[in-house]
């Protein structure tokens, strides 16, 4: 595993943590779409949820191009699963999300517990925590609250925190990381 504590990466050293799924990536059906066009440039998310019990592995840019179809699937995922409303989740979000997954060199699929979140389940959220934003990005579809058990709370944080690419928060006495794609901070202890 790589020591991301010290690194300070780019948008370049993200896009490289990206090209490793290339040959990490099992086969599957989407990923085939990738080698016929002459791929391996691939991106990848992998997440469970213990809310639905569902789980989602897609393969959702291939050379420089989203998939819509991934895109959707993965908004659907990610919906808020008090209300079953969904809204398209942020594409910077998730490509945070997979970049930080892989500079963790993780086999195992994060463990969303919230992604999008209504304005309504946002308020009840409120009102049983201080924590929890009014304008929460999670309301706007861009941002996640994730966990790995084969990873630290602070790993986790410090490879999203790598990526540059948002605001990481880090929830070490609930044991989750918040990703967004908002402006660039960090928060937490």
């Amino acid at each position: 595993m790589t020591d991301i504590s010290s690194m300070s990466l780019t948008r370049r050293a993200i896009m490289k943590a990206f090209a490793a799924t290339a040959i990490t990536a099992a086969p599957t059906f989407s990923q085939a779409a990738g080698f016929l066009r002459g791929a391996g440039d691939i991106r990848r998310i992998r997440m469970t949820s213990p809310r639905t019990g569902e789980h989602l592995d897609t393969i959702y840019w291939i050379e420089g191009d989203y998939i819509n179809d991934a895109l959707k699937e993965i908004s659907l995922f990610m919906r808020d699963w008090r209300t079953d409303e969904v809204k398209p989740i942020n594409s910077n979000t998730i490509d945070i999300m997979a970049a930080s997954h892989n500079l963790l060199d993780a086999h195992e699929p994060y463990l969303m517990l919230s992604g999008y979140r209504s304005a309504a389940t946002n308020a009840m959220l409120r009102r049983r925590s201080r924590r929890v934003a009014k304008n929460s990005r999670h309301i706007k579809g861009q941002a996640a609250d994730l966990r790995l058990s084969s990873r630290s709370v602070s790993q986790i944080f410090n490879a999203a925190k790598a990526c540059g690419g948002g605001g990481v928060g880090k929830y070490s006495r609930s044991n989750f990381v918040h990703m967004d794609c908002g402006p660039v901070r960090d928060w937490g202890s």
